[in-house]
């Protein structure tokens, strides 16, 4: 699991890096807004960050809606002060948890533990012997991982992250032209489905007739 520690107090850097170590995460560390926008710019292989709301060069709250809410990557903050306002604003612009100072080590592992866990579940998608990772983009069908082209991988993705709505055959011709600059036609989008359907050998794809695809919930 890889963790980004935003946070200036060196201690509190030095005390977190070896517990965190010791329990098998590997934790990065940064000390500003600008070094967590140029890390978090061109590392997108982040599970958790721990970002303290009081920085050197800013507050915690605008990175996390400037740059980190974009990403969707689960977010604990660190605050000095136990005030209702604080907790309160980090909750609602969407941290998945917050803990005040002093801390204890042991609780915020908890709290991250909990975390990661919640988001493990929240990105694998299971219906009936078939398993989607969004994070990693993998199709399992009884935990063997299931061999799809580039485009017939996109497709799939497309219908999972619509989980119980109909994706458009408009919007999968649109889409198709997006990533790959060809031009097909409904006939084309009905032939992909019905290899993609061949792989899987699960009848987890409805076809809605005239609209296009769906993939339901359990």
């Amino acid at each position: 699991m890889n963790i980004l520690l935003i946070e200036d107090n060196i201690s509190i850097i030095k005390g977190l890096t070896y517990s965190f170590e010791k329990n098998k995460l590997h934790l990065v560390t940064k000390t500003n807004i600008k070094e967590s926008k140029e890390y978090l710019s061109s590392n997108k292989n982040i599970d958790l960050i721990i970002l303290d709301i009081t920085l050197p060069d800013g507050n915690g709250f605008d990175l996390y809606n400037d740059v980190i809410k974009l990403s969707n990557i689960p977010t604990i903050f660190l605050t000095a002060n136990d005030e209702e306002d604080d907790i309160v604003k980090g909750l609602e612009i969407g941290a998945e948890d917050y803990i005040t100072k002093p801390f204890s080590t042991k609780e915020l592992l908890v709290r991250v533990n909990k975390v990661l866990l919640r988001s493990k579940k929240k990105s694998l998608i299971k219906i009936k012997d078939i398993t989607y990772n969004l994070d990693k983009a993998v199709l399992y069908k009884d935990n063997i991982e299931i061999e799809l082209t580039a485009l017939e991988l996109k497709l799939i993705n497309l219908l999972f992250n619509n989980l119980g709505k109909v994706v458009s055959r408009n919007v999968i011709l649109d889409k198709i032209w997006e990533w790959t600059g060809n031009y097909v036609d409904d006939h084309t989008i009905t032939v992909y489905f019905k290899r993609i359907r061949e792989k899987i050998g699960t009848d987890i794809i409805q076809t809605v007739k005239g609209m296009g695809y769906r993939i339901d919930e359990e």
